[in-house]
């Protein structure tokens, strides 16, 4: 079985990823080859579409979430993912027996709702925001007027995993702010919900976005249990590798597996970039520096060697670059390039400057991505 250095991993990730190389593709295209994109924070899919797209249009994704062709909905890991509504429709009853799991054993929630007929409060809660669009805090209160003996908090919040929600606009808009007011996915979309789920073809896609992985890597990115029964009618499909390791890597045939020592330019990542979440090891691309994954990342070389953010003071936008070593004169100039592009990207016309910061003393600590 022939063995994929964690720099052949890489590699492989980036190019699937769109990172080696920006690729010139519609909006929705882009989103559905990469299976979502996180969506925690509103403005992180432009920006993680634009590092990875040329000439993007922010735009272009704001008007596929007014027109319903693109929806932010729980999905993979319960964090909210940014897909089109096909994958919508496809995706969420595939993935709900995760989400069912981490309702009850992963959040406070679950044991709010212990003993409720859940049929029961779903349906109520369907009614009152197919009625019309409605956040959290909101619902909670209306379902507690039937159940006033039950935590209103817990009610509002587990309906967030039980029934399919999609946050509507202006939440999500290109340089719009809005709570998160949500309602169910059948009634925004106008469709129905897959019927029979295929969790073996959500495998598929991942594999063909994030590169050979191990089953538990794929459990990790999808949150599913199982993965292995999932896996094996796919096996004579699949090509095996095997990482440094030792363990097995699954993977499509004729899947991209660049040259590892292909040239990876530096890229600025958003905050929880699915592309540091897709694996249960992520030294492939983390490498030996632990940042938070709630960080926005800069990658140099292909791994991520720092993080970033931008700061506005008196009229003045300021990117600010966080080494975790120090970078080379070229790297340097090449980061500078990629950070002006940004720059540009984030605030057109502003009076920007990039600030280097200095190596830090410690290390970053590593901490848990609230998801």
């Amino acid at each position: 079985m022939k063995e994929l250095s964690r720099r052949a991993l890489n590699r492989a990730l980036l190019a699937r990823q769109f990172l080696l190389e920006r690729r010139t593709l519609p909006v929705l295209d882009a989103i559905e080859h990469l299976v979502g994109l996180q969506a925690q924070l509103p403005n992180t899919p432009y920006i993680g579409l634009w590092t990875r797209l040329e000439n993007f249009n922010p735009n272009d994704l704001s008007k596929a979430i007014e027109n319903r062709r693109a929806v932010r909905i729980a999905l993979m890991r319960s964090t909210i993912h940014l897909v089109s509504a096909r994958d919508c429709l496809a995706l969420r009853p595939a993935i709900q027996p995760a989400l069912d799991r981490s309702l009850y054993s992963g959040s406070p929630w679950g044991r709010g709702i212990v003993g409720m007929d859940i049929a029961e409060l779903t349906a109520a809660a369907r009614a009152l925001l197919e009625e019309k669009p409605r956040s959290l805090a909101e619902l909670g209160p209306l379902l507690r007027e039937r159940w006033p003996d039950r935590d209103a908090s817990s009610m509002a919040y587990s309906i967030r995993n039980l029934v399919p929600l999609v946050q509507v606009p202006p939440r999500g808009l290109w340089g719009a702010s809005g709570q998160a007011i949500c309602t169910t996915a059948e009634s925004w979309l106008g469709r129905s919900l897959a019927a029979r789920p295929s969790p073996g073809k959500i495998v598929l896609r991942y594999l063909a976005a994030f590169n050979p992985a191990t089953v538990r890597d794929i459990q990790s990115w999808s949150g599913l249990t199982g993965i292995q029964k999932i896996v094996d009618p796919f096996r004579p499909r699949l090509s095996t590798f095997q990482d440094e390791s030792g363990r097995e890597l699954l993977d499509l045939p004729g899947a991209p597996l660049p040259d590892p020592a292909t040239h990876a330019p530096p890229r600025f990542l958003p905050d929880f970039d699915n592309v540091l979440l897709a694996h249960a090891d992520r030294a492939r691309i983390v490498g030996d520096m632990r940042p938070s994954i709630g960080q926005a990342t800069v990658l140099v070389d292909g791994f991520v060697r720092g993080t970033w953010k931008i700061s506005r003071h008196s009229g003045a936008v300021t990117l600010r670059v966080t080494p975790f070593e120090q970078f080379s004169k070229k790297d340097m100039a090449a980061l500078a390039r990629e950070g002006k592009q940004l720059l540009a990207f984030l605030a057109p016309g502003a009076n920007a400057s990039i600030l280097h910061v200095e190596q830090p003393k410690d290390r970053p600590a590593s901490r848990a991505a609230p998801e």
